[in-house]
């Protein structure tokens, strides 16, 4: 994308922006965050003293979306990094509310002055970034430090890779998992947990007249949901190599079936009575399955230790994988969450410090901390090593289900890159509810989400040429 078509490619940001603020969708996990008066604290090694350049006396700038819990251990992590550091570097971390928040934020900022020297954007997000021309990719800096990049997970790592170049950071990610009562489970007498939409609906009955639950599935209304049910059929979301070879000029879902067979499912459980609609966005599925309404729900691997604080021990909690539409699927999920982008101030010295703290946030110990603390994946391998790592999951054992699930996975399975994500997953949304409400069949809804969603890519398409 040229720099002069910046102002048009914000308004349409902006514009899809505006859609998704209408929920409370925040990013592709949708976390809940919940205040706490606890005190963090971290074990995270000492900042190395060594950096490339000079960085004495040097600030930069972190924008961050994390509230709450999550952004009390962000707090934790950039006092430890201005305290211990040797270099001169002083981390400045600002709060800029939801995702959407931070990056329509970047609509007034100035090229070359940003506002800002490193910004965590949300997964869906990531097109736009490679498109703006405002951002140093992350590859650049780790050649020039020819630092290790294998020590990135690289099924996370794959996400935000487009032709070899790894554009932003892993930071916070994460994948959708199922949820489910084992209590309930056990009183129906099921002693293996459905891995798809047909399994779950073979359980229904049982879960309902025998397991005593009020709903079989309380199944969130959500666009990431239905990325990872395409994905789960390895099918492609989005033409161009799902985004990747080159800036999608439509979406795939409608031609390739995956969309008309994830729907076909989906309405198949709501039509039965084991899937009500419970509403839109990934946590709208969590309160019935925390009473003890629901067996079982979907939701992001972060929400694990909101889930367990809100069961309140009132039962078993159990974690699978995320469930295929068919029984013969074979694909994997993608990761959702977000990711760290450093921003081109053209000031060499603010970049090596950007560098400095990013490789501070993905050692090791502070990736171990930033589990503990959070319930995101430690996207550095050797996190796994750590004791803090090692003492959260005999802590939370469920939490071993997504990092099976992660490995499981192929980079093939990353998910598409989409310029105007927001808004075609506020369109799936919508569709979908309407279908479920019966007012129409899966594939005049596929129909209209691909009518609605290629409108879209191609008015963002003709303005940023």
């Amino acid at each position: 994308m040229k720099k002069r078509a910046v102002s048009f490619c914000m308004a349409a940001i902006m514009a899809a922006g505006l859609l998704s603020g209408c929920s409370s969708q925040t990013g592709s996990d949708n976390t809940a965050v919940s205040e706490t008066k606890e005190e963090v604290t971290t074990s995270a090694a000492p900042v190395a003293a060594e950096t490339s350049g000079n960085t004495q006396k040097t600030s930069i700038t972190f924008w961050h979306s994390m509230g709450g819990v999550n952004g009390k251990a962000i707090d934790a992590l950039v006092e430890k990094f201005n305290k211990e550091n040797t270099s001169g570097i002083t981390v400045e971390a600002q709060y800029q509310g939801s995702y959407d928040d931070a990056i329509n934020k970047l609509k007034s900022a100035q090229i070359g002055n940003m506002g800002a020297d490193l910004v965590q954007i949300y997964d869906i997000g990531t097109r736009f970034m490679i498109d703006s021309g405002w951002v140093v990719p992350m590859q650049q800096l780790i050649d020039e430090d020819k630092w290790d990049l294998s020590q990135v997970e690289p099924n996370i790592a794959a996400y935000y890779t487009v032709n070899g170049t790894l554009y932003s950071m892993p930071f916070n990610s994460s994948t959708p998992i199922l949820y489910y009562n084992k209590d309930i489970f056990k009183k129906a007498g099921i002693t293996e947990v459905p891995d798809s939409l047909p399994g779950i609906e073979r359980v229904g009955d049982d879960l309902l007249k025998k397991g005593g639950a009020g709903e079989v599935i309380s199944l969130g209304i959500y666009g990431w949901f239905f990325e990872q049910f395409t994905c789960k059929q390895q099918a492609n979301y989005a033409d161009s190599g799902n985004g990747r070879e080159a800036a999608a000029t439509a979406v795939d879902f409608d031609k390739n079936g995956a969309g008309v067979k994830t729907l076909t499912a989906w309405k198949e459980l709501s039509t039965k009575g084991y899937a009500p609609n419970v509403g839109r966005g990934g946590d709208a599925g969590l309160a019935d399955f925390s009473s003890g309404k629901s067996a079982m729900t979907l939701g992001s691997t972060a929400s694990l230790k909101q889930i367990l604080n809100d069961v309140n021990g009132k039962f078993e909690v159990g974690t699978a994988y995320f469930p295929k539409v068919s029984d013969d699927d074979k694909g994997g999920v993608s990761i959702g969450g977000g990711s760290l982008w450093a921003l081109n101030n053209n000031d060499a010295n603010k970049q090596k410090a950007v560098w400095e703290f990013v490789k501070f946030l993905v050692s090791p110990e502070s990736q171990a901390f930033w589990n503990s603390q959070t319930g995101y994946f430690p996207i550095t391998t050797a996190a796994h090593n750590e004791p803090v790592f090692k003492d959260n999951i005999a802590k939370f054992p469920q939490f071993q289900t997504a990092i099976d699930q992660l490995h499981d996975s192929t980079p093939q399975s990353a998910g598409a890159l989409l310029s105007i994500f927001p808004e075609a997953r506020q369109t799936v949304e919508t569709e979908i509810e309407n279908m479920i409400n019966n007012n129409g069949t899966p594939e005049e809804a596929v129909k209209k989400m691909a009518d609605n969603i290629n409108k879209s890519i191609a008015d963002y398409n003709l303005l940023n040429k």
